[in-house]
């Protein structure tokens, strides 16, 4: 009379299935954020442009794009004058440059590099997302 009924639990597998297209999904999105980032970059050494990294944290499901080089930053939010929130230093100073000469300035104005890869790409990324996961 009673059936036989056997239960198969793939929590585990299912669970890994999910994180395995997670991880997967990172490493393209941030990958993207780099290049475009790079693309997106002024370019007089090449070594702000050349700083952008980007890094996957499996564990976490978390993923990086940046830069260590300082450089990053002022392209980004820009400087003196023209900084992005305002904040920055007002009626200009002098510097030199790596070669020695002198320059007079009221700062740069941003590039947001970072900024703009996200915002263009962040469309595709969700759709890649929902594609990868097979969400809507």
């Amino acid at each position: 009379m009673g059936a036989n009924v056997q239960f198969i639990n793939n929590s585990v597998k299912v669970k890994k299935a999910l994180n395995d297209k997670g991880v997967a999904w990172l490493y393209e999105a941030c990958g993207e954020l780099e290049a475009r980032t790079k693309r997106n970059s002024k370019v007089v050494t090449g070594k702000t442009k050349g700083s952008y990294q980007h890094n996957v944290d499996e564990n976490n499901l978390e993923g990086f794009v940046g830069s260590n080089y300082e450089n990053a930053i002022w392209e980004e939010f820009g400087t003196g004058e023209y900084a992005l929130n305002g904040n920055g230093r007002k009626g200009g100073w002098f510097y030199k440059d790596a070669q020695g000469k002198g320059h007079f300035t009221h700062g740069k104005h941003p590039k947001r590099p970072l900024f703009k890869a996200f915002t263009s790409l962040k469309g595709s990324l969700i759709q890649r997302a929902q594609e990868i996961f097979g969400g809507s």
